[in-house]
């Protein structure tokens, strides 16, 4: 009995994969297809629900940054850099000015 024990439990070593990566740099180059969540943090003044449910395609929303002001750029919920705004012909983009 105890050698039908022995047969059904599952080896370590079987499941790990045979090259481990040698660095975070490695892994990453591994796995470019990770989906991750990308915001950039802008602080608005004096916003209720009521602006938000008002919200419409071309509404221009005051915020509480300059033009020039770095805005924090975090991923996954963790602060990577700093960004500015750029306007891109008709899109607004974020230009990474420093990172964390």
């Amino acid at each position: 009995m105890s050698a039908s024990v022995q047969s059904s439990e599952p080896r370590l070593a079987e499941n790990l994969p045979s090259e481990l990566p040698a660095s975070e740099e490695e892994l990453l180059e591994r796995m470019p297809w990770l989906p991750c969540t990308l915001t950039v943090d802008v602080p608005v003044v004096h916003f209720t629900i009521g602006h938000l449910l008002s919200l419409t395609q071309g509404t221009i929303v005051e915020t509480a940054c300059h033009q020039t002001s770095d805005v924090p750029l975090r991923i996954n919920q963790l602060l990577v850099g700093w960004t500015e705004f750029e306007v891109i012909g008709d899109r607004l983009a974020v230009r990474i000015t420093d990172q964390a």
